[in-house]
């Protein structure tokens, strides 16, 4: 599908993720292994180009679950991406990039990579509320910058830091800028702070789990 994010983009949406945000817009079918079909990354490319191609994009991007967690299927998508001519978004939580330092290492060789790390709340405590998941699984999501940058990405270019605010106070909002300073100070001057899009699907999740958010948007 075309959109308008990033100012025009081709995305896939894929199924799977190794977390299960409260806030989710893709909820409804981030796990539904029944629906669609399964493509080679060949097919993949295929059809982001054909999309591309008929809006003028130079963006290319997966979206939706986590392709982290199939990455030899991702790195085909990115090789074939990379001999067209066009910039791949990889939109992830990080948590497997902080795990495995070699993901990090292979997602660097490619050039034109960006990687957009969202990260969930601000904290190891606002991540446990949003994803039900270990609070110290945070801390995978500031490694992923760490190894990101080891192996060469540049920081505000290349590796962009997003962040869900829409449970977070202004004060755990600073501790986290001052924490990403310490990585790298040119990681909080591109630094997306993103609040809930109040979808009716999203609504009804939310209201599922009893989450009111402080910031968000209407679409």
């Amino acid at each position: 599908r075309g959109g308008r994010w990033y100012g025009g983009i081709a995305t896939a949406d894929t199924i799977g993720c190794n977390l299960q945000c409260k806030f989710c817009w893709a909820w409804y079918f981030r796990n539904r292994y029944d629906k669609g079909e399964l493509l080679s990354p060949s097919e993949v490319f295929t059809k982001l180009d054909k999309i591309a191609r008929r809006y003028g994009y130079n963006l290319l991007r997966l979206s939706g679950g986590e392709p982290t967690i199939a990455p030899e299927h991702l790195f085909e998508v990115l090789k074939l991406a990379q001999e067209h001519g066009y910039t791949f978004i990889l939109e992830t939580n990080g948590l497997l990039i902080g795990y495995y330092n070699d993901l990090a290492k292979r997602i660097a060789n490619f050039n034109n990579v960006i990687v957009r790390v969202s990260f969930k709340g601000t904290n190891p405590k606002e991540f446990k509320l949003l994803t039900n998941a270990c609070s110290a699984m945070f801390n995978y999501q500031l490694r992923a910058i760490e190894n990101l940058l080891t192996y060469g990405l540049k920081p505000g270019s290349e590796v962009i830091v997003a962040v869900m605010i829409s449970y977070s106070k202004d004060e755990d909002m600073s501790k986290l800028l001052l924490r990403l300073a310490s990585i790298n100070p040119y990681l909080v001057n591109a630094i997306d702070w993103e609040v809930v899009i109040m979808y009716p699907h999203v609504k009804r999740i939310l209201k599922a789990y009893k989450l009111r958010p402080y910031r968000y948007v209407n679409p």
